[in-house]
């Protein structure tokens, strides 16, 4: 594997690939890897030519200058895991490489980046756009693979490909979890051992309500969701909202769509955990 940190550099690299027909898949991370990672990894080496991974901590998604300085930043141990993962180039760049001036581009990404994230984070989806629709430059993906724990950002990157008419497949691969169910995530790092087991609930209770719909309302869901995790040591709900899986937008009820996903924000002490889970689909 190799490690390149300068744009011409990787596309020259890449360019080689493209003259003999090859294929090239991209998974955009912020570094920090993890199993999650790791399986978008193996899926993009699976089905491209080459696989480029980009390692970098994007400041302009950051709305809390303290979270980006606090974000962990493991590029040694990112690489060794890579490279065990197949991976062929691992693109990790300064700031100044990315953003050489003030990007001051603004995106209209529609009501997807509005929402919840949308809603309690000003500005970052925007800051997400900016570094993708970067990355997608310099790369040119054939495919781009990401998680689908970072449900609305997958919404928000399909909406900025059609509005800026990529040609890349945007591949959605499920959510990869400890074995206790609790959805892996970088931030898992800035958790103490007693946050940890407090932060197990997150994932239990979506589970639960699974079971809860059943017999209750969207309302009584969402209320039995809040309130359960609330009622935990660490945990404090920012939101949980129970959406149409296609257009993220609310649903009162149980048939409003065909595919319906529970979306959670959760802060542990300091740190902000997401999780989703789908109840229709």
């Amino acid at each position: 594997m190799e490690v390149v940190t300068k744009i011409a550099d990787l596309q020259k690299k890449i360019a080689e690939i493209r003259t003999n027909g090859g294929t090239v898949g991209l998974v955009p991370t912020m570094g920090a890897l993890h199993n999650g990672h790791l399986e978008l990894v193996k899926r993009c080496v699976a089905e491209n030519s080459i696989c480029v991974v980009s390692v970098f901590v994007n400041p302009t998604q950051f709305n809390d200058k303290n979270d980006l300085l606090h974000y962990p930043r493991t590029l040694d141990a990112d690489c060794k895991l890579l490279e065990s993962a197949g991976c062929a180039i691992a693109f990790a760049p300064e700031v100044e490489e990315m953003y050489p001036v003030e990007d001051t581009r603004v995106f209209n990404l529609g009501a997807v980046a509005e929402v919840m994230e949308g809603k309690y984070r000003p500005g970052h989806f925007n800051g997400v756009a900016q570094i993708v629709s970067k990355l997608f430059d310099a790369v040119q993906p054939d495919r781009a693979y990401f998680g689908e724990k970072d449900f609305q950002q997958i919404a928000v990157i399909r909406s900025m490909v059609k509005l800026l008419n990529y040609p890349v497949e945007i591949v959605a691969c499920p959510i990869v979890r400890e074995d206790d169910g609790m959805a892996l995530s970088s931030r898992n790092l800035r958790l103490t051992p007693e946050q940890r087991k407090n932060a197990v609930s997150i994932s239990q209770t979506l589970f639960k309500s699974r079971t809860f719909a059943e017999q209750h309302s969207v309302a009584e869901t969402i209320d039995y969701v809040v309130n359960t995790l609330n009622s935990v040591p660490d945990l404090n709900v920012e939101y949980f909202e129970v959406v149409n899986g296609n257009t993220l937008l609310s649903v009162n009820d149980w048939s409003d769509s065909d595919y319906i996903v529970g979306c959670i924000t959760v802060y542990c002490g300091e740190v902000r955990l997401i999780d989703n889970i789908a109840y229709r689909r």
